[in-house]
């Protein structure tokens, strides 16, 4: 596992040690690595939605193809 060094706005510094402190998170580490893992699974979702408003072809591929060409 490899350490990162981030400089953090006075805000983002207040909210990571508020996570820490409800107990949503159990360090400053978690915090990010939860922001993290978040970003990454939006990150699929939109990939899938994305992928689902894509024009879908049906029906016969031979005659699609006549169209095309």
């Amino acid at each position: 596992m490899s350490t990162l060094s981030v400089p953090l706005t006075p805000e983002l510094e207040v909210f990571i040690k508020a996570q820490v402190k409800s107990g949503r998170a159990a360090n400053k580490a978690d915090v990010v690595r939860r922001a993290l893992r978040a970003m990454s699974e939006e990150e699929a979702v939109e990939a899938v939605l994305r992928a689902a408003r894509e024009p879908t072809l049906r029906g016969n591929l031979r005659e699609l193809m006549k169209k095309i060409d």
